[in-house]
């Protein structure tokens, strides 16, 4: 394993990493945002894992994860990144408005907010993936409340990096984060709204089947047709099940459902996209442009014209 340091993190995660089925590709020192020393590692599959097929994690340098409170949750992170890593572009998701965006350059830890408001913040980008080498990114604050943050085990990647990812995707929907070519960062709020402390589980958006098979067409269609070279997909990742509040067990019904109408060529949990699923690119294509001019903020004309009171 090329490594530029040792650590006892290090040490811990190569065990945790080799348990969940993951090769430590590199390690290396780096700093949170108040300059506080971290732990990046580089996971795939394989040591010759090529860097589109592979992912990050930094975690703080004195982190210690083997607590009892706090390894199932690592475990867990560790074993869905490994799963994840058979997909032809694990760091590529879809929103339920038909955006495929990358996630890109978070710099973990959270960090607590310089801006004098009572939040955690972890900064990071959002890049379009449309297959045409898009200019199209934004990048984020999301910001977590201190009163949900006690809901969070630690401050750290393995057990923050679903929920932001899925409120991300929720802001999109909302047309709340606009995608540019260059801009200030734009916040993302991560507030209780989103949590249910009753049944203790997360809340993002009230889906029906329809629109989860919507949403698995869609998946399907950038990540395996337009981006994947027809390479299969995992169905039910945790992660889209939390984001469309089903579970993983549904996502695999639903993907059967879909299969059967000649959509999706489907194989164990994984699905590929078909050439029916395929003839729809002009719909999809114009899903990507609708929702793209749903993030452009709206101006009243009679403003712009400087036809106001104000």
């Amino acid at each position: 394993m090329p490594t530029q340091f040792e650590n006892a993190l290090t040490a811990m995660l190569q065990d945790a990493a080799r348990q969940a089925g993951l090769v430590v590709l590199s390690a290396e020192s780096g700093t949170d945002f108040n300059q506080q020393p971290t732990a990046k590692f580089r996971l795939g599959l394989t040591p010759d894992a090529v860097p589109e097929r592979s992912l990050q994690l930094e975690l703080s340098e004195s982190f210690d994860f083997q607590k009892p409170e706090l390894l199932p949750e690592m475990t867990t992170h560790l074993r869905e990144a490994a799963r994840r890593l058979q997909n032809p572009r694990p760091d590529v998701y879809v929103t339920q408005a038909g955006l495929p965006i990358r996630f890109g350059g978070f710099a973990w830890p959270f960090h607590r907010s310089t801006s004098g408001s009572d939040t955690y913040i972890v900064h990071g980008t959002i890049f379009l993936e449309d297959g045409h080498a898009s200019a199209l990114h934004t990048k984020v604050s999301a910001s977590m409340t201190v009163t949900f943050a006690e809901i969070v085990p630690a401050p750290e990647q393995p057990y923050a990096e679903t929920f932001i990812y899925n409120a991300v995707r929720k802001t999109l929907d909302y047309g709340q984060l606009e995608l540019l070519k260059s801009g200030n960062r734009q916040p993302v709020p991560v507030t209780t709204r989103y949590y249910s402390r009753w049944q203790k589980k997360f809340f993002f958006t009230d889906t029906t089947d329809e629109s989860r098979m919507d949403y698995l067409t869609l998946k399907v269609y950038w990540l395996s047709g337009v981006l994947g070279g027809n390479q299969p997909v995992w169905i039910s990742d945790p992660r889209d099940a939390q984001y469309l509040n089903t579970t993983p067990e549904e996502l695999a019904r639903m993907a059967g459902d879909l299969s059967r109408q000649g959509l999706l060529s489907l194989k164990d949990d994984t699905a590929s996209a078909t050439p029916i699923l395929m003839s729809r690119a002009e719909q999809y294509q114009q899903t990507l442009l609708n929702a793209l001019a749903a993030t452009k903020p709206e101006f009243n004309e009679e403003m712009r014209q400087g036809h106001t009171n104000m």
